[in-house]
């Protein structure tokens, strides 16, 4: 049996018992794998120009010294120029990681998304698949598919304002009915390929946990789920912790931690309510990495993103996860 069927029929297994596949992980003490942070705010993306003074995976020596254990890696930026294509920055990266200590533990297809979204160009198909291939050569379980700027998924009306679809307490915004279409199809045909390699596709964008299940349930794949990201969610109005709670564990790949508007996860800058973010994350037994987004104040990278550290140690894996303990 291959990594696909096997999934598959655990999860079919599951609820034909009468359990929940939430259930499946609800008796697991695990906690978050560990604290990592995206290349981008480390000062470099896969794509930068390599020179003798400044070759692939200098980050990486930044990233453990400030104490950070993984490393969310970008794909590239431009079609011409897909640093993560190169099986010889690939190795240079793995030998880094090992010297240093640090995993990988999701490759993004992220910014080079912005301008040639997923939903319209037929060609941004083969960076998804780049990305999985590269995230099976960096030992990473998941990549990040993005869907801002020219991708974004939401409708804007005449003002250019998101449009609330929503008579509750919270928003759900109008979303673009072809694109959504579309992206289901290509997914869909990606899928199967996420399945043999074990490797899960996050879609972070801003649509509403709801739109989010809904799509990824008519996809019909376990391994297609949310790239869940704090600091945007609460900037676009969303009931956060409540989120968590109904994405639940299996359904959220791995999660970005970042305050809205703020280079500090902590502090009176930011607005998130970041204790109630982390127990949501310790009520569903969250156990993959605590990713950071966030690149510190100028001039401050090792003192903020040390406190950042403190604080998400502290909060986020601390308090939530022995709480969850005692329960």
């Amino acid at each position: 049996m291959n990594r696909r069927s096997f999934i598959q029929k655990s999860m079919a297994g599951a609820v034909m018992a009468g359990m929940p596949v939430s259930g499946l992980y609800a008796f697991s003490n695990a906690k978050p794998a560990g604290i990592g942070i995206c290349d981008w705010d480390l000062g470099h993306t896969a794509d930068d120009p390599f020179t003798p003074s400044k070759p692939a995976g200098v980050f990486i020596p930044r990233a453990a010294r400030v104490g950070l254990e993984a490393i969310q890696v970008s794909l590239g930026t431009a079609p011409d120029n897909i640093m993560l294509r190169d099986s010889a920055v690939r190795k240079r990266y793995i030998e880094l990681g090992k010297e240093y200590n640090i995993v990988f533990c999701s490759v993004a297809v992220g910014s080079i998304l912005h301008h040639l979204p997923l939903t319209t160009e037929p060609q941004s198909a083969v960076f998804v698949i780049d990305g999985l291939e590269a995230a099976g050569a960096l030992g990473a379980r998941n990549i990040l598919i993005a869907f801002f700027f020219d991708g974004d998924l939401l409708e804007r009306d005449a003002s250019g304002n998101y449009i609330n679809i929503s008579s509750g307490k919270y928003p759900e915004y109008k979303w673009k009915d072809k694109d959504i279409e579309r992206l289901i199809a290509v997914m869909k045909q990606i899928a199967p390929r996420a399945e043999d390699l074990g490797i899960a596709l996050g879609l972070e964008n801003s649509l509403s946990a709801d739109q989010n299940l809904q799509i990824i349930n008519e996809i019909g794949s376990p391994m297609v789920q949310i790239y869940y990201d704090i600091g945007n969610s609460w900037n676009f109005g969303y009931n956060v912790p409540g989120e968590i709670r109904k994405i639940g564990n299996h359904r959220m790949c791995e999660i970005h931690i970042k305050n809205a508007g703020s280079k500090l996860i902590y502090g009176d800058e930011g607005e998130v309510d970041m204790e109630a973010c982390a127990e949501a994350l310790g009520d569903i037994g969250y156990d993959k990495w605590l990713v950071l987004e966030t690149i510190g104040r100028p001039g401050r990278f090792v003192e903020d993103t040390t406190a950042n550290i403190e604080f998400v140690r502290r909060v986020f894996i601390e308090q939530a996860y022995s709480a969850r303990m005692h329960l």
